[in-house]
């Protein structure tokens, strides 16, 4: 049996049973009284009660310095459901079940006698494995992960298992470090106290119906992986846009800029797993195992490379749906005189046997005419014969364009003819969409991600190795803008697609920007 056919069955067996039994569970977040907690997590938990998706029993303990009771606790996160569940309006009697089962813990992060106060808490559960499987949710700033580790690890709630199979786990968000060596020093504290894969690194990206779709697609469909090499395509084109500016992450952004913001996780993650090679089985350190090799096939850049393959901008005053933007330097908490990026393009390329050759083309930027993330598969040109050759056209090459948010679905677009007497041909589109295949429901990133975890699935899950091969990545790039300010080619109007450097990167080529359009 060929490793496709191997591949599909391994699809099909996780498919038709479901993901593995989830044990009872106790899931502590860390900076409860914060913004994610309220808008996201509390939502996601809330959704996975609602679908009879969480471990009977189960219990969440909010941890923050704020004076609260469990009551105001509760209260306060039912009105914050009102506000965020994406389904309206709660359900009382679910919202009432899933109420008992919160709880609060006040204290500071780096108060010792907190811990001891949590595990005290966590030792009343009425079920044994509510005390020994442990899921922390560090939701707070990426500064304090060691200190909570180490915390957890003095009071005995996190045990570091060397072989596997322990009950504790860590849950960080990113920004995962700000380069290479601040990403290695925060691993290398997580690692004192935790089992690399007792590490749940989350990028709620990789939560999405849509990215996860991709693996799917490409493994379990083997008309299409045939043509997923260097023999049929031609090149890839990988956008993330946002339509939205900066606004008020004017000093975040001084100090991450789209390189960091958005290359070194969304972009490359997406990169990852469209290119990578089939792993031999769905077990998550065989799919991580190929997405770092996939990035470690990137072929490194000298500095003459970079100056010509890798375009920045930053945009200047203009409209976005004829509402006025401001230019990136009068945004609030920026430098007037800042030449940090709000877009980014490059071509990079793969060394490895099916890529050889085929650049990759990736961008993302701010204050877009639309956000939309979007992967397009360009193949190789029709040979200029036949059909072209009688008709006197070019013919327009066949494309694959997997959308991965909104208006989410697949498009295949070949040439077909014009119904008459003469040979006209006309580019046409097969379509697949989500919402006419499946309906509108689509879960939250968080419930996805947060359910995994729970289950001790790292597959949607970042690995050490992962995070830094994407800093080292990014980190080279970044250095060669030292010291250089913007030139008026890298400036962009707000609501265009970016500045005239990253359409010539294109033009060099012959080949230009295929732009995702409007949601109709």
């Amino acid at each position: 049996m060929n490793d496709s056919s191997n591949l599909d069955e391994l699809l099909a067996s996780r498919a038709s049973h479901g993901r593995r039994q989830i044990e009872p569970c106790t899931v502590v977040i860390f900076g409860a009284s914060g913004d994610l907690t309220a808008r996201k997590l509390i939502p996601a938990l809330y959704h996975l009660a609602l679908e009879n998706a969480l471990p009977t029993p189960y219990r969440i303990i909010g941890f923050a310095r704020r004076d609260k009771t469990d009551e105001s606790f509760r209260a306060e996160l039912r009105e914050a459901l009102n506000q965020f569940s994406r389904t309206k309006p709660v359900n009382e009697e679910v919202w009432t079940k899933f109420a008992a089962n919160l709880s609060y813990c006040q204290a500071d992060i780096s108060d010792a006698a907190g811990y001891r106060k949590l595990k005290e808490l966590i030792d009343r559960s009425g079920d044994e494995r509510l005390k020994t499987n442990l899921l922390f949710y560090l939701a707070t700033n990426p500064s304090q992960f060691g200190e909570i580790s180490q915390h957890l690890s003095e009071v005995g709630l996190l045990q570091k298992c060397e072989n596997g199979g322990c009950m504790q786990r860590l849950v960080v968000e990113k920004p995962f470090g700000h380069d290479l060596p601040s990403a290695r020093a925060l691993n290398a504290e997580l690692i004192r106290h935790a089992h690399e894969s007792q590490i749940f690194r989350i990028d709620h990206y990789l939560g999405k119906e849509t990215v996860q779709n991709i693996l799917t697609f490409r493994f379990s469909n083997s008309i299409f992986e045939h043509l997923w090499t260097r023999d049929t395509v031609d090149h890839v084109q990988i956008t993330v846009a946002e339509k939205l500016g900066v606004g008020s992450r004017g000093g975040y952004y001084e100090e991450s800029g789209a390189m960091r913001d958005m290359v070194q996780n969304h972009v490359l993650q997406v990169l990852s797993l469209i290119g990578m090679e089939p792993p031999v089985s769905l077990e998550a350190e065989s799919v991580r195992d190929e997405k770092v090799k996939l990035l470690k096939s990137i072929r490194p850049m000298s500095p003459a490379d970079m100056a010509k393959n890798i375009v920045r901008g930053q945009y200047f005053a203009g409209e976005v749906d004829g509402e006025a933007r401001p230019a990136y330097r009068s945004e609030p908490k920026v430098n007037p005189k800042s030449n940090v990026e709000t877009f980014v393009a490059m071509k990079l390329w793969i060394d490895n046997w099916r890529w050889s050759g085929v650049p990759f083309y990736l961008r993302t930027g701010k204050n877009l005419p639309v956000s939309a993330s979007e992967v397009r598969v360009q193949f190789k040109p029709a040979p200029n014969i036949l059909f072209a050759a009688r008709s006197g056209v070019k013919l327009d090459p066949n494309s694959i364009t997997l959308r991965l948010q909104p208006n989410e679905g697949i498009t295949l677009r070949f040439n077909g003819k014009v119904p008459g007497a003469a040979t006209k041909l006309q580019p046409v589109r097969m379509r697949f969409s989500y919402d006419s295949e499946f309906g509108a429901y689509t879960p939250e990133a968080y419930e996805r991600l947060l359910l995994e975890a729970i289950a001790s699935d790292a597959t949607l899950f970042i690995r050490r190795d992962e995070v830094e091969t994407a800093w080292d990545i990014v980190d080279e790039i970044r250095d060669s803008w030292t010291g250089r300010p913007l030139t008026n080619r890298e400036f962009y109007l707000a609501g265009t697609w970016g500045p005239t450097a990253a359409e010539e990167l294109l033009a060099a080529d012959g080949r230009e920007w295929k732009n995702p359009q409007p949601v109709k």
